[in-house]
């Protein structure tokens, strides 16, 4: 079973999603002019994993939104600008995960 989740940053919701679930299957949003970076992070394991790493890495400045798959240890993160690797390691850190580095 692959699960998935999505969380858009300032909006209002569950700890997963704006939507109040953990899972969907669409996939992360794509703006024009925006910045999609993919992360590899150990020891996610399910859904509340995912919402911890998404919701630690969308407080980051210029985030406007992050997919984490723990399935495959992915994290999508679509921004503004390109972000600084040791911010997003500091966020995935606090979730209490590694960033293992750029997949």
């Amino acid at each position: 079973m692959t699960s998935e989740t999505e969380a858009a940053v300032a909006t209002t919701g569950s700890c997963c999603s704006p939507a109040g679930s953990c899972h969907s299957d669409g996939p992360a949003d794509v703006q024009v002019g925006s910045v999609t970076t993919v992360y590899r992070v150990s020891g996610m394991t399910c859904g509340h994993c995912e919402g911890a790493v998404s919701g630690e890495i969308g407080e980051i400045a210029g985030v406007g939104s992050v997919k984490a798959v723990a399935a495959t240890g992915e994290v999508t993160v679509v921004s503004a600008a390109p972000l600084d690797d040791e911010a997003v390691r500091a966020a995935v850190d606090e979730a209490g995960f590694e960033l293992v580095g750029r997949a």
